[in-house]
């Protein structure tokens, strides 16, 4: 560590600097408020010991025009013993401690010690600070890795246009976030309106989507406005558009074809203007093929396509999204958790993050609600982190015969995993299912067929 000694006591600067040096520490020093202005300018040290009490500039006045100048380096004041006030008021004009006078050379080293963690804590907070906001896009995106680079660029270049977009990506790695930022980035007046196709039933989705008029069906007792016409002139986002009933494919294709839309039992058209950004999990190009996704629908939405990379292949951008959760819970829970500990760091880097980048925000949340210190442990992750084998392992030694059997295991293994989707989500099926890759009516039927309600 770089530290700046200032006193106009020659033997004690000398002293000072070679204890510091003993220490491993580069000092350098100086005579006067003056110079030690002027070298803490040119040396941009990480600590300055100054004395109170110099002639011309004293420490008080030095400590003023560190600050107007910007300087970053934590300052110890050294005062005179007994001298009470003038300490208080150098911690009040920003010194980060100080030290009375005569004091030994373990105090002093100590303390210095202590400044030096302080220092590498500070460091480590600000590069990840920096990192952070140089790697964030619109809509709160952090992309540090070459794909999603790739990605945030494309939306950025095609978001002025009016062209359908479709996101793909495992759930979870942030397809709303992209279909966000192509909404924001564009300009246009009217309002993002997202919904998920999946998660809302099938005789309900199309007034979901088109509206009613009144009478149309039982319980429509007034006319409903559709997400079309709320998302007019602005952007539509279709997440799961894959688990669209093949009955709405046709309507929504004669929509984006058309600009139309034709709410429930209303026989007048009504015209909208619309940006449709699409999103699915699924393999649409297979379902082309086996006829469960039109292909006329299919190739309407897949104009521009932005494929987002699963977390398993961009693990360097675990740091900053946990570093970006951590902030965002303090400020949410009132928390002041300063981050992770390196072993669990480590671990949270080496884990493969099947439920990508929410998942990772589910995992600190709960972290940082049982952590007992200031910072995440590694016993503050959940097991499933902590040692991935664990979901999985089977002690072959302990099998039947009939235990071999893979239809069987499989569904042991599908009904863990559902269970503990559930467990991460707090029983929100919907995040359950964005996790597990299914269907929410596909989870909804295997919850009941595994007895888990």
């Amino acid at each position: 560590m770089k530290v700046l000694v200032i006193d106009d006591d020659s033997g004690l600067r000398r002293t000072v600097s070679l204890l510091l040096e003993d220490e491993g520490h580069t000092a350098e020093t100086a005579a006067d408020g003056d110079a030690g202005l002027q070298k803490s300018i040119e040396w941009d040290p990480d600590l300055i010991l100054t004395d109170v009490r110099m002639p011309g500039m004293d420490g008080l006045e030095l400590l003023d025009r560190l600050r107007e100048a910007g300087s970053a380096a934590l300052v110890i004041v050294m005062t005179a013993y007994g001298s009470q006030d003038q300490a208080v008021e150098a911690i009040r004009k920003g010194a980060w401690d100080y030290i009375d006078k005569p004091f030994a050379p373990d105090a002093l080293v100590l303390r210095v010690k202590i400044a030096e963690e302080s220092t590498k804590k500070d460091r480590e907070i600000r590069r990840l600070r920096r990192e952070v906001k140089v790697e964030k896009r619109h809509g709160g995106i952090i992309a540090s890795s070459a794909g999603m680079r790739d990605a945030v660029a494309l939306a950025e270049r095609v978001a002025p246009h009016p062209t359908t977009v479709l996101v793909t990506g495992e759930s979870g790695t942030g397809k709303e976030l992209i279909a966000r930022l192509i909404h924001e980035v564009s300009g246009v007046a009217g309002n993002f309106v997202p919904i998920n196709c999946g998660a809302i039933p099938e005789n309900l989705l199309e007034s979901e989507l088109f509206g009613h008029v009144r009478g149309s069906f039982t319980g429509a007792n007034s006319d409903r406005t559709g997400l079309f016409e709320e998302a007019d002139n602005g952007t539509l986002f279709l997440d799961e558009i894959g688990e669209l009933p093949q009955s709405l494919q046709v309507k929504l294709l004669r929509a984006l074809q058309s600009g139309e839309i034709r709410r429930v039992g209303d026989s007048k058209p009504r015209q909208v203007n619309v940006r449709i950004v699409a999103a699915t999990a699924r393999d649409l190009e297979s379902e082309v093929q086996t006829g469960e996704f039109r292909s006329d629908l299919y190739y309407r939405i897949n104009v521009v396509r932005i494929h987002l990379p699963p977390l398993r292949h961009r693990r360097e951008e675990v740091p900053l999204l946990a570093r970006h959760f951590i902030e965002a819970y303090n400020e949410a829970l009132g928390m002041e958790i300063e981050g992770l500990q390196p072993e669990a760091l480590k671990r949270m880097q080496g884990y493969s993050w099947p439920g990508n980048v929410r998942e990772v925000e589910n995992v600190v949340e709960r972290a940082m609600v049982i952590a007992t210190g200031s910072s995440i442990e590694l016993d503050d992750l959940p097991e499933i982190v902590r040692d991935p084998e664990s979901m999985v392992r089977i002690s072959s030694d302990t099998l039947s015969s009939d235990e071999l059997s893979v239809k069987k295991r499989s569904a042991e293994l599908e009904k863990h995993l559902i269970s503990r989707a559930l467990e991460v989500t707090e029983g929100n099926r919907t995040r359950a299912a964005e996790l597990l890759d299914l269907s929410y009516r596909a989870l909804l039927y295997k919850i009941r067929d595994y007895g888990l309600d």
